[in-house]
């Protein structure tokens, strides 16, 4: 396998960029390799199936989203609070929501995993490590709740980003009071 890490991310990009426009039936290596202005065959290269493509998309997804270091460390000086869990998801939904591509993508996926049991696997453990992550995120941070308090509001971002990148209940409302609202009603002060 090639151990290009710059064209194996080029790669992974394009084929976010497909997934999230053509959906899981309009990925094929041959069109990641077009998206990404490479060789046919590029792709095949470095990632043999369908599976593992499919789970590198998953894991690119994770990387572009990962939070700057620049926009944490103000909010980790702060005291933990409810107020300040619900800027950390605004946080989130932020990241979120500037880059609709890649929850885009992710739903694919998850719906493709629904139908495909070994990528089913490979993104139930992508799913996991990044869950585990934000449990002990937020426990090492001292916030408010545990994971269970993350779990629910996972399924409350999965829903708001679904709403605003989907077509959603069609009422207008404010993304930063919606986030503020949920994060009150599912996590109380320690």
């Amino acid at each position: 396998m090639p151990r290009n890490p710059e064209r194996r991310a080029q790669l992974a990009d394009a084929g976010l960029a497909v997934l999230a426009e053509a959906g899981a039936r309009g990925l094929t290596h041959r069109a990641v390799d077009a998206a990404a202005g490479l060789p046919a065959g590029t792709a095949s290269n470095y990632f043999r199936t369908r599976d593992a493509l499919l789970g590198a998309l998953g894991e690119r997804i994770f990387e572009r989203l990962a939070p700057s270091e620049d926009r944490l460390q103000p909010l980790a000086a702060r005291e933990p609070s409810v107020e300040l869990v619900a800027d950390y998801v605004r946080y989130i939904v932020e990241r979120l929501l500037d880059q609709p591509q890649l929850p885009l993508a992710l739903f694919e996926l998850r719906l493709e995993a629904a139908r495909r049991p070994e990528l089913h696997e490979i993104l139930t453990r992508t799913l996991r490590q990044g869950f585990d992550a934000d449990v002990s995120f937020h426990v090492n941070a001292g916030l408010p709740g545990g994971a269970e308090e993350v779990r629910l509001l996972h399924f409350a971002i999965d829903g708001l980003i679904l709403d605003r990148l989907t077509p959603g209940i069609g009422h207008p409302y404010d993304v930063d009071a919606a986030v503020a609202q949920l994060v009150r009603r599912l996590v109380r002060e320690n």
